[in-house]
């Protein structure tokens, strides 16, 4: 990979920019954005429940340029609205997250998840089909056997190439509240499933039971003071994983200890400054997203205003803190009356844990190069994203005088957000969700 720095101030630009249009339906906004662990594949899901999959193309010598477009692949419904008559509760068909499985054949596999149900999906392709049965004609209907008078052996023949999605397993009926977060173990044998208050342990084979691992829920609803807002696997050791909480706090689990991980191994949380307490600290402070690094040393958390890095060896303070929005501090006020603070940040690493990127607002996103400690802010717009366009940085205004090229921060568009975001697991190649569009860029090539 090249020297991330070098490139910092102009990194990405757009091949393509997918799924876009001016006008667009509640459904249409994207809630979820993966790639595979290859990363020639790129799910999006929505909140109608679809999930789109996109394909890279092959490099081709014609076109050399090509090669960072996605196109795509398959397109299925994944969920559909229901309705839970017993607690008289409508389920949204909305995909919270997508998470894909290690290639091990031609096919490949993806979880997906609404508010109460995971599904795995199978996605596979066909291009030929058996002709030539004795008990149906062409047509697919039964034949009369008394007028068969010798058999034939069907045959394999060539067809156009067809992209199948099938559902393979559905886990159901295994949370109360909200699933918010899933995440598949190295074992390539089980998930964890987590809701507000559970988190919950599936083998990918079993779907009619799972195992409850953590259990936050009070006797008394009354004395609930915090929930779970995000958990993840170790992407080595099997036997751990790390779930956020709505206080700021990360606990680190490991299921050899106890059938049941109420008692967790590690406890990471950043002492607070009473000179800076306010009204609105404890809802800035909860946690939207946990990361692990890919070497599996580091913890990455999102609050609303910084990303922090966390060592596991260092529980008192995180290692690296990045302001990712401080000029908003000023109008958490406004943002809490226009329920924006309450919005979740996604936050990924890039393929050498050496850079993190996380979504702002007004269609900003950040970036932060952890060995130079320089940052960058770029917009994802169709205004200033034209095809093999180069990205030039932004910056914000918080008062005095405004430069040409900066952006007041009363000019900030805070309907147009970037929650989700990934970053391709071995190359610069990004993928940004805005409302309903999906940007896709890929690092500068001279």
């Amino acid at each position: 990979m090249k020297c991330f720095s070098r490139y910092l101030p102009y990194l990405f630009r757009p091949p393509s920019t997918i799924l876009s249009s001016t006008c667009h339906t509640e459904a249409d906004i994207i809630s979820t954005v993966e790639f595979n662990s290859s990363g020639e594949l790129l799910a999006t899901g929505d909140k109608g429940g679809r999930v789109v999959v996109f394909q890279r193309e092959q490099e081709s010598k014609s076109q050399p340029q090509r090669r960072g477009e996605y196109n795509v692949y398959s397109t299925f419904q994944s969920h559909e609205p229901e309705f839970d008559y017993l607690k008289s509760l409508e389920i949204e068909e909305k995909i919270n997250k997508i998470k894909w499985l290690p290639q091990q054949n031609a096919a490949y596999f993806l979880l997906s998840t609404n508010d109460k149900t995971v599904k795995l999906w199978k996605i596979s392709e066909r291009d030929k089909r058996p002709e030539g049965y004795n008990l149906k004609d062409e047509d697919g209907r039964i034949r009369n056997p008394s007028t068969i008078t010798s058999l034939r052996v069907p045959v394999l023949q060539p067809m156009d190439l067809m992209v199948e999605a099938t559902a393979r397993r559905v886990f159901s009926n295994a949370h109360t509240y909200h699933i918010n977060s899933i995440s598949v173990n190295s074992d390539l044998q089980t998930y964890i499933s987590t809701d507000d208050l559970r988190v919950n342990l599936w083998n990918l084979e079993i779907t009619d039971r799972s195992f409850n691992i953590v259990d936050i829920k009070p006797a008394n609803m009354e004395e609930l003071t915090e929930v779970i807002t995000s958990a993840e696997f170790h992407p080595q050791q099997c036997h751990t994983f790390a779930y956020s909480s709505s206080k700021g706090s990360i606990r680190l689990c490991d299921m050899r200890q106890a059938a049941l991980c109420d008692k967790h191994c590690k406890y990471f949380e950043e002492p607070e400054d009473p000179s800076t307490r306010s009204f609105f600290s404890e809802i800035i402070s909860s946690i939207s997203d946990v990361k692990f690094s890919h070497n599996g040393r580091y913890l990455m958390t999102r609050d609303y205003l910084t990303v922090k890095v966390w060592d596991l060896q260092m529980e008192n303070k995180p290692l690296e803190t990045y302001q990712v929005h401080d000029y908003l501090r000023g109008k958490l006020c406004s943002l809490y009356e226009n329920d924006c603070i309450f919005d979740k940040f996604e936050c990924v690493w890039n393929g050498s844990d050496s850079v993190i990127m996380t979504g702002s607002y007004n269609n900003f996103f950040r970036m932060f190069d952890r060995n130079t400690k320089r940052d960058v802010t770029l917009e994802a717009s169709r205004e200033n994203s034209k095809p093999r366009a180069i990205l030039k940085p932004r910056k914000v205004c918080v008062g005095g005088k405004r430069r040409k090229d900066e952006i007041s921060v009363d000019s900030l568009d805070f309907s147009k957000k970037i929650l989700h975001t990934t970053w391709h697991p071995h190359e610069n190649i990004i993928a940004v969700a805005a409302t309903n569009n999906l940007y896709i860029f890929q690092d500068k090539v001279n």
